[in-house]
């Protein structure tokens, strides 16, 4: 079948889903919800034992040519816990710390005289977490060192350190910065300190803005910061004052991430509780979005990819742009992902088991996985989609079959979702917004017309959209039990839900009955 017959063979839910849907406003209505966090296709797991030897086969060569490549090194410790992060797994403690830099180094140091590493070049290493600032001078500038030492570093290098505005203290960005770090990502996510601090974050806004001037007065690195749209009690108004406050803390850049809300996390817990406000909806996250894109082009700001501006020469987000392009990562560390010659790979995120392989010599896969055959379609398709357009030319050149694109990106075409400027398929605001929703279905329609394989991949990351649903699936279990008045008075609850719900979020709350999404 074609695409074009797929989608009408689809029921009404799969093709509102998948495709989208027809409507006056696809910025805020394109889709029911963003349904994935990262789009991607599912590879080969591949067993423990397996995994090592396949490793060390990869390792022992040395690359065909210096292409670019990477580095991850993950540190799983933080102060505190914030409440919409899916990312914590340790809390710190100084013992634990120092014994995990231990194997840390002894992880880097078995893999420096390897050939596939030791005889190419890393040209982006970033260190992630978790919240890497939280390591003591003394361990940072250990790691730092063994680094520098290890890893043959490209001459024009990025070394992005990550972490929080409440580490900014003297005895530690001094051991930083004499070190490499040319970099650094602080997570500030809203300058507004009820917002901020009600999700886990530490300091207020007039710390927030000193320390942030304290870093930059050094003069040796790219500070960037992440802000957060659609948090808990955060309107239109605290976003502008957000955006206004990041262009007067003089920053080279920042990530701009659409909040999730996942349905079993902590934050939505307390917002089902009542004891946080409830987070924006996607349809005001889409508004919030769009305000920003206009804000900042406004003042110069340049894009680097889809949720990342510049505003000066310093900042290039080279880690993040070669991340999506399917360049090689070398990962390092408890709970460290990366991607090496058609292999995907993910460390022990528990420290005992990634303790216990480092000690034995082992590589710490918690997973070793064989990537899609279609792997080096998908790099080429997220690389230019996270740019903000696909040129189907160039996927069509992997194969004739591909070709088939041009139906999907015309529909979208239709919809408002992108434009074809005569030589490429360009996202509007409305595509940009609901770029991860089109990438996946780009990805899962290059599966259909590659290998015949269908499939529609939902997770549940969007738990705020599913407040004006929760009354009407309430009212229809209510009904199913009760007879009577009662059941009367359940059919006009579920009547008075339906008439606050457009269309495609009637579709969504079909899906959820029948356990789709």
């Amino acid at each position: 079948m074609s695409l074009e017959q797929l989608y009408h063979s689809l029921s009404k839910e799969e093709q509102i889903f998948q495709f989208g849907t027809e409507t006056g406003d696809p910025l805020a209505k394109a889709f029911p919800r963003k349904r994935v966090v990262h789009a991607g296709l599912n590879g080969e797991v591949i067993g423990p034992d397996e995994s090592q030897k396949i490793w060390e086969e990869i390792m022992a060569v040395s690359p065909v040519s210096k292409k670019i490549q990477m580095a991850y090194i993950h540190i799983p410790f933080c102060k505190t816990k914030c409440l919409y992060c899916g990312f914590f797994q340790n809390g710190t403690n100084q013992d634990v710390e120092d014994h995990y830099i231990d194997c840390l180094i002894k992880e880097l140091e078995a893999s420096a005289q390897k050939p596939r590493l030791k005889d190419g070049l890393i040209h982006a290493l970033f260190i992630g977490g978790g919240t890497p600032t939280s390591l003591s001078a003394h361990n940072a500038e250990r790691l730092l060192q063994t680094i520098q030492r290890c890893l043959p570093l490209a001459n024009d290098y990025e070394l992005t350190l990550e972490g929080r505005i409440h580490d900014l203290v003297p005895e530690k960005m001094d051991v930083w910065l004499a070190n490499g770090v040319n970099r650094m990502s602080l997570g500030v996510q809203s300058f507004h300190t009820q917002i901020r601090q009600q999700v886990g974050r530490l300091d207020d806004q007039e710390t927030v803005l000193r320390n942030l001037t304290a870093l930059k007065a050094y003069e040796q690195c790219a500070v960037v910061i992440d802000l957060i749209y659609g948090l808990p009690g955060q309107n239109m108004n605290i976003w502008k004052e957000d955006l206004e406050l990041l262009v007067q803390s003089g920053v080279d850049g920042a990530d701009l991430y659409q909040l999730n809300v996942f349905d079993g996390s902590e934050l939505n817990k307390q917002i089902q509780s009542g004891k946080l406000p409830p987070a924006a909806e996607s349809e005001y996250q889409a508004r919030m979005f769009s305000f920003a894109k206009d804000f900042l082009d406004k003042r110069a700001y340049r894009r680097l990819n889809i949720c990342h501006w510049s505003c000066s020469n310093r900042e290039r987000s080279l880690y993040n742009t070669l991340a999506r392009s399917g360049a090689v990562m070398f990962p390092f560390g408890s709970g460290a992902g990366g991607n090496v010659d058609g292999y995907s790979t993910m460390l022990h995120r528990a420290l005992q088991p990634y303790e216990m392989f480092v000690q034995a010599g082992k590589k710490p896969f918690m997973a070793l996985m064989r990537q899609s055959p279609l792997q080096p379609i998908v790099d080429c398709i997220q690389d230019q989609l996270e740019q903000g357009y696909l040129d189907v030319a160039k996927v069509v050149a992997f194969n004739d079959k591909l070709c088939d694109l041009t139906w999907l990106y015309d529909l979208w075409e239709k919809r408002g979702l992108v434009k074809n400027n005569g030589v490429m398929y360009v996202l509007t605001d409305a595509g940009q917004f609901w770029q991860v929703n089109l990438t996946q279905t780009t990805l899962e329609c290059v599966q259909y017309l590659m290998t015949g394989k269908t499939g529609i991949a939902v997770e549940r990351v969007a738990a705020q959209d599913s407040a004006k649903t929760d009354t009407m699936i309430q009212a229809m279990k209510k009904m199913k039990d009760m007879k009577g008045a009662h059941g009367v008075e359940a059919m006009k609850q579920m009547a008075e839900a339906m008439q606050n719900m457009s269309p495609e979020e009637l579709q969504a709350v079909m899906k959820r009955m029948q356990g789709f999404v």
